[in-house]
């Protein structure tokens, strides 16, 4: 009688196992469906332990129940994401009276942005009454203030945050007077 442990014949438990780490290779893709077949009958038909380690050689064997467990429960915690605060560049909205400023790429803009997500003609900023609005012209990016896309002439002031496209401003104020 073989005393090697590489010659005992295999218990259920043990096919068991080694069938679990062949579905786990076909399953995450290491095994082709012709391989795990193939794999699988030689497992159910083996002889030996070390028949059935040399089914499973190449691929990794399961993890204990205890670090299974501790990996789902860590998938389940939700990340937790540090953002940087960026110092934006500032806009300066021009004294009450001055002409409409036409934001975009375009040479016929007052700001000219040169930048790829903004339009050739994408944005006007314009005085009336006691403030300024903006408005997009239609740009296929988008005029953004304080995060939301705005549609309509908007009202805006020092201290909101206006976006052009990809590019931010932080609007503050003109002391010309």
């Amino acid at each position: 009688m073989a005393s090697g442990l590489g010659l005992t014949r295999p218990s259920d438990a043990e096919r068991d196992r080694a069938l679990a780490i062949l579905r786990e290779g076909a399953g995450t893709g290491r095994l082709s469906h012709d391989t795990f077949v193939r794999r699988m009958n030689f497992v159910l038909h083996a002889q030996s332990r070390r028949e059935l380690a040399a089914a499973t050689h190449d691929l990794p064997g399961r993890e204990p129940r205890v670090i299974d467990w501790f990996r789902r429960l860590v998938d389940r915690i939700p990340r937790l994401t540090v953002t940087k605060r960026v110092q934006l560049p500032g806009l300066a909205l021009p004294p009450p009276g001055s002409p409409t400023v036409r934001i975009g790429r375009g040479p016929g803009a007052t700001l000219r942005i040169p930048h790829i997500s903004v339009s050739r003609y994408h944005a006007e900023l314009r005085h009336v009454d006691d403030g300024w609005l903006v408005r997009d012209l239609g740009s296929m990016n988008g005029t953004h203030l304080n995060g939301l896309r705005i549609t309509t002439p908007t009202k805006v002031r020092p201290g909101d945050h206006l976006q052009f496209g990809a590019v931010p401003y932080l609007l503050t104020w003109t002391d010309n007077t």
